[in-house]
């Protein structure tokens, strides 16, 4: 039930990442009333630095959001620790708008909604492998291939977009392994890597082999090894989109060389409006292979239009009131 005495804010971003903050620092410099949910479980949690991100490269991804939390706090945002809970849609609220149920079972009213929960990477089932996740495990090489340039690198395969990955790894490394996990390359897959020196080796991959904290190969089932300093692996993409899914957003699947991959919640390419009114994503929750920069991005643009579009509607009940005799706010 809505509740005149609930706390009002213009927009409720649920999500503390790279989207998140940049769509909450955006929104507060705009002079919005702005909470921030924040679960407190970053995807890149696991790695111990983050590149690609123009000057801040190299920098620990705890400390990039430390950083952007003291700034979007320094604006007037609330942070509060989390997760949010379910939304109830305006339509079922007297006074429109959304009711938010936070992760401490208080409630809010928000304008509008800023989606920016992520995703979580879905890891192949192999003993050993979540551990070393964003050390020498790795799935970008845009965010680790230099870090591991001329090492030896074994690619696990469970599908079509494995023989990209070799492919695409093959610029950091000339030393790149096919291991013919779960998923065996055709005879023009194979002619493909092999133009490229892109060894394949046969044999279901039963587990790791790590010496002094650091990947040294793999085992293979019956007994034989292969060597690798960094296996690269596909996982799947699987959005946080509980409170998209609450709102009556259903997710989309992902799909990449016939293979579904992940799923994502649809919205605009260029505002992060969504099909529902009044509800923007941004991030890897909508856009589950962009980057950190882009995922901020996404941030940026949402929120630009989440500001326009509360100005429209500002702007058109100060009309009705000026018309009415009232006076102009």
């Amino acid at each position: 039930m809505d509740n005149a005495m609930t706390r009002y804010f213009d927009v409720v971003v649920v999500g503390g990442g790279a989207a998140g903050l940049a769509g909450a620092l955006t929104l507060a410099r705009a002079r919005r009333s702005v909470l921030v949910l924040d679960s407190g479980s970053p995807r890149n949690a696991p790695a111990a630095h983050l590149h690609g991100y123009l000057g801040h490269d190299g920098a620990s991804p705890a400390d990039l959001l430390a950083r952007g939390r003291a700034e979007v706090a320094g604006y007037g945002a609330e942070i509060r620790s989390g997760a949010a809970g379910t939304a109830i849609a305006a339509d079922r609220l007297p006074s429109g708008g959304f009711l938010v149920r936070c992760g401490d079972a208080s409630t809010v009213r928000a304008g509008r909604l800023l989606v920016a929960t992520g995703l979580v990477d879905e890891l192949p089932a192999l003993p050993g492998l979540a551990a070393r996740w964003g050390r020498d495990v790795l799935h970008c090489p845009y965010c680790h291939g230099w870090e591991v340039r001329d090492e030896p690198v074994a690619v696990l395969a469970t599908g079509p977009m494995s023989v990209h990955q070799a492919q695409l790894w093959r610029q950091w490394s000339a030393h790149v392994t096919l291991l013919a996990h779960a998923w065996h390359p055709t005879d023009e897959d194979r002619e493909l890597l092999a133009a490229r020196g892109v060894e394949v080796v046969e044999g279901e991959v039963t587990g790791l082999t790590v010496a002094e904290d650091r990947l040294t190969g793999v085992t293979l089932a019956g007994g034989a090894s292969a060597g690798c300093r960094a296996l690269v692996v596909a996982p799947r993409f699987t959005a946080r989109s509980g409170v998209l899914t609450g709102l009556g957003l259903p997710t989309t699947d992902l799909v990449r060389e016939g293979q579904v991959i992940g799923t994502c919640v649809d919205s605009d390419p260029a505002t992060g409006a969504t099909a529902l009114a009044g509800v923007w994503a941004a991030g890897n929750v909508t856009a589950p292979l962009e980057q950190l920069a882009g995922a901020a991005a996404q941030g940026v643009h949402a929120a630009v239009a989440i500001n326009t579009d509360l100005v429209a509607a500002e702007t058109l009940s100060a009309l009705e009131a000026h018309r009415a005799g009232g006076r102009a706010v």
